[in-house]
């Protein structure tokens, strides 16, 4: 006789949205309706409702952020135990969530991927275009806000055109039992993206002590390039590698917070909190901090145990980051809701100015010789404020700017008389310099340091993240120095510290051009020097 055998869910979520707070949002009562189908209430949603829906909540989560999130940022302001340099991060982070929530300027120049996750309830009827009216809904937020498309088309293997829409999105519907159709929406960059990293382990490690050591190895490994302090996610285990990094994006928008903590034989996912609080704290020694050395490094670790091959061991790990863009969604028989995320973060910043007295003033005006000899009488960890001239240029200028070399001709004057800022703007509202304007990740251009140096191009990089040994050690043979700037306040810098942009070279490249820009007190820490020194490649993140 066969075994009485059922489903399992893999993910039962006890209550997820209890807690939430609900705007409904205010549109043609005709789109939802409902009727009796065999007994049945069905709910009747035209898909004109998605739209809306979607359309909304891609603004909301470009410009607005959880009141969770802002706590924990206040929070490190608070804590006698961050350094100098999490709280400074933490306030320009504090900051720019508040221009942002001013509703002009995005909070992250990389305004990122649409993903949307929807669960349609049994009993909820449209007409089956639900992707169509999503992706309308998308692409109208990003066609008429002020954020950058940044969705390429594959035309050839080689050949890559932008879809000029941020389409397509990733979407992914699902179905359930219920009279309600509930989505999550998430807008992932591509820094966040870059950080998400599968490992095959073996069964060996799952002994707590090993499985610690060899976690807290490949946390280091993370870096600063995807805008700290994180929310970081940890998966062990899964019915496949693919479901593993699935769980890890769920897993760092705190969308399965609500899993049991107590697993069965049935085989379903579990959240470790024992474990979460230990790698929390090997995160704090591991003195990265939030950007540029301390305690923050990540904000909380989320750690889901799933079921697993007997010969597998998948081992997920991702982030989501300081621009930490998501928010629940519902159309319901009364009408249609967004998760209500924070509209006044000014209240979580502090009342006390910040303290400036370690402060080193640069001005980028006195030529690259007399920079660089500022530069070189002050460590590795240093706080500058930047103001004059900068050239911005990212990966397509930089390729470009390669093949002319290879081609016998040399670097242009502008690379070797202004310090280079990877950065790409997004669109430029009226009346401003700039669109939000932060910085991208620097390893990206890692290649091209040492040709350049060679050449007097690249002397001074500002950027984000990490760079290679190799680049520390053009650095020290060239004399170059690469300055870190704070990644996730793109907001704040377009506001306050970009006062003129001028594109000089690659129009064609449109976001990717060359450009000359003016700052005034950009923040900015000095990361790899001319004597070889490196803070993450150092004793800081040891």
């Amino acid at each position: 006789m066969a075994a009485n055998v059922t489903h399992q869910e893999l993910f039962p979520l006890s209550n997820n949205n209890d807690s939430i707070q609900w705007r409904k949002i205010e549109c043609d009562e005709n789109l939802i309706s409902s009727s009796q189908f065999e007994g049945e209430r069905i709910l009747k949603v035209d898909t004109k409702a998605l739209e809306i829906l979607s359309k909304e909540a891609f603004h909301d989560i470009s410009h607005f952020l959880r009141s969770s999130h802002l706590r924990q940022l206040q929070a490190i302001l608070e804590d006698s135990e961050s350094s100098a340099n999490d709280r400074f991060v933490a306030l320009d982070l504090l900051r720019n969530s508040q221009i942002a929530a001013e509703g002009v300027l995005p909070m992250c120049q990389d305004t990122g991927t649409a993903i949307v996750i929807g669960k349609k309830g049994r009993c909820v009827w449209t007409d089956g275009s639900d992707q169509d009216f999503i992706s309308r809904g998308i692409e109208s937020t990003y066609r008429t806000d002020n954020l950058r498309f940044s969705q390429l088309a594959p035309i050839r293997m080689f050949d890559e055109k932008n879809t000029r829409s941020n389409l397509p999105a990733q979407i992914d519907l699902y179905h359930t039992n219920g009279g309600d159709y509930k989505f999550l929406f998430i807008a992932k960059g591509g820094g966040s993206a870059n950080k998400t990293f599968l490992h095959q382990g073996t069964p060996s490690l799952l002994k707590e002590e090993l499985l610690l050591e060899y976690l807290d190895e490949r946390i280091a490994a993370l870096g600063t390039a995807a805008c700290p302090p994180y929310h970081l996610a940890i998966v062990i285990g899964g019915t496949s590698a693919e479901s593993n990094l699935k769980t890890v994006k769920l897993a760092s928008a705190r969308y399965l917070d609500c899993l049991p903590t107590k697993g069965s034989e049935m085989g379903h996912a579990i959240r470790c909190p024992e474990i979460e609080e230990k790698l929390l704290k090997l995160t704090q020694k591991r003195g990265i901090g939030a950007q540029f050395g301390g305690k923050y490094f990540c904000l909380d670790v989320r750690v889901i145990r799933l079921p697993r091959h007997g010969a597998s061991l998948p081992i997920g790990i991702g982030v989501s980051c300081s621009a930490d863009r998501q928010a629940h969604g519902k159309i319901t028989e009364k009408g249609i809701f967004i998760e209500q995320l924070e509209e006044n973060p000014s209240k979580f910043l502090p009342e006390v100015e910040e303290n400036t007295d370690e402060v080193v003033e640069v001005d980028l005006s006195i030529g690259m010789d007399a920079i660089l000899e500022e530069l070189s009488k002050h460590p590795v960890k240093t706080r500058l404020s930047l103001t004059g001239p900068l050239i911005v240029a990212r990966d397509l200028a930089h390729g470009k700017l390669r093949d002319r070399l290879n081609a016998g001709g040399g670097l242009p004057d502008y690379f070797k008389e202004y310090p280079v800022y990877y950065a790409g703007p997004a669109k430029t509202p009226d009346g401003y310099a700039s669109g939000s304007f932060g910085p991208t990740t620097a390893g990206r251009m890692d290649a091209f340091v040492s040709k350049f140096q060679a050449e007097g191009g690249s002397m001074i990089m500002l950027a984000k993240g990490n760079r290679s040994k190799m680049v520390v050690q053009s650095c020290k043979k060239y004399g170059g120095f690469y300055l870190g700037s704070i990644g996730g306040a793109a907001a704040r810098l377009a506001k306050n510290c970009i006062k003129n942009v001028e594109t000089i070279e690659f129009d064609e490249l449109g976001m990717e051009a060359v450009r000359k820009i003016e700052v005034e007190n950009f923040p900015a820490f000095i990361i790899t020097d001319n004597k070889g020194n490196d803070f993450f490649l150092g004793d800081n993140c040891v």
